[in-house]
């Protein structure tokens, strides 16, 4: 079993900045990509960026500039620095790990979500 979690969210101004953090823990042997994603109210889920364990980050262009992706393998922990925060960045934002784990299946996981709002 794996699990994802994450923190970071929270309430912030247009212009603001906030830190997301989420954790892979469990019977992992190896992780692939590591990723954030990201639900409004009345829409789809999408992908905000993702990055593999060698340090190549993908960016949606609503936030290319604006968003940083990092990882730390030793602690298997992804980071998301959102700067310039805008009213439509509001959502719920989802971690994502593309892995192996340890009886060599390759699987898809996902955290539970983090709200983030932007608004004065």
């Amino acid at each position: 079993q794996v699990q994802l979690v994450e923190s970071g969210g929270g309430l912030v101004q247009p212009g603001g900045s906030l830190r997301l953090s989420c954790a892979a823990s469990g019977s992992i042997f190896k992780i692939y990509t590591m990723g954030w994603y990201r639900q409004a109210p009345g829409k789809q889920r999408e992908l905000v960026a993702t990055i593999t364990t060698g340090g190549s980050g993908v960016y949606a262009d609503s936030v290319q500039g604006r968003f940083t992706i990092s990882t730390d393998n030793a602690k298997n922990t992804v980071y998301l620095q959102m700067n310039s925060l805008k009213p439509e960045d509001t959502a719920v934002y989802y971690c994502n790990a593309i892995l192996m784990t340890v009886v060599r299946s390759r699987e898809d996981y996902w955290g539970q979500g983090t709200q983030v709002t932007v608004s004065s």
